[in-house]
């Protein structure tokens, strides 16, 4: 069976494009919700710190819906959007991008919450108590010491990202060359039959996802 390389090639394009773009998003923000947090005490906290991680546990699909009535034209939200941009942002690869940074930012908050907690305490008055303020503290002291952690998060948020399938589906469609991504196009190259590409796609990403997790090991060792 002859081998459309174009066709093999621009989901495993896009799919990195998503992920490369998502896995920043997801981390600054992972890292600023996490160091906001970490400092700060308020009546509640638990109660925003569980809806940071319940994309962790709910289901893709239910993501995807929430996001497609939140960015849709229906919403304010999406009519803003398509006011400024002079078209919706659903079923675009910016929609990929919005579905993958929602799932893949609580693996970057939790990796962060640990990265921070495990500062010394010692560290951190010594560097107020020269005078210091939170933020000078975070970019000359925080930031530098936690810098494993947040290469860690970074490397776990795209590999998720990479490997988002059902609010990517809900939101963003499988638009061969515009949103299809590698998860995607293993979907309906299985169910049209065409195995040779699934397999193709499959190796692909598991091939990236090793090399990505073999990467966050070999940080944690060092």
């Amino acid at each position: 069976m002859d081998i459309d390389f174009m066709q093999l090639w621009s989901p495993i394009r896009l799919s990195l494009q998503v992920a490369a773009i998502s896995s920043v998003l997801s981390t600054c923000f992972g890292i600023f919700f996490a160091w906001r947090m970490s400092i700060t005490r308020f009546p509640g906290k638990v109660i925003v710190e569980t809806i940071f991680m319940l994309p962790l546990v709910l289901p893709p699909t239910v993501i995807g819906f929430l996001l497609l009535v939140f960015l849709g034209r229906n919403s304010w939200v999406g009519e803003l959007i398509e006011s400024i941009f002079s078209t919706s942002i659903i079923f675009s690869w910016g929609a990929a991008v919005i579905a993958s940074v929602v799932v893949s930012f609580p693996l970057v908050y939790q990796t962060m919450k640990n990265g921070f907690a495990a500062i010394d305490t010692n560290i951190m008055d010594a560097a107020r108590s020269s005078g210091a303020n939170e933020w000078q503290l975070f970019r000359y002291v925080t930031l530098p010491i936690t810098l494993p952690s947040v290469m860690t998060a970074y490397i776990l948020s795209f590999a998720r990202s990479l490997g988002e399938f059902g609010a990517t589906l809900m939101i963003a469609g499988n638009i061969p060359g515009k949103t299809q991504t590698v998860p995607t196009a293993i979907f309906v190259a299985v169910e049209s039959g065409n195995m040779t590409m699934a397999w193709l796609w499959t190796i692909s990403i598991i091939l990236i996802s090793f090399l990505l997790l073999l990467l966050t090991r070999m940080k944690k060792t060092s």
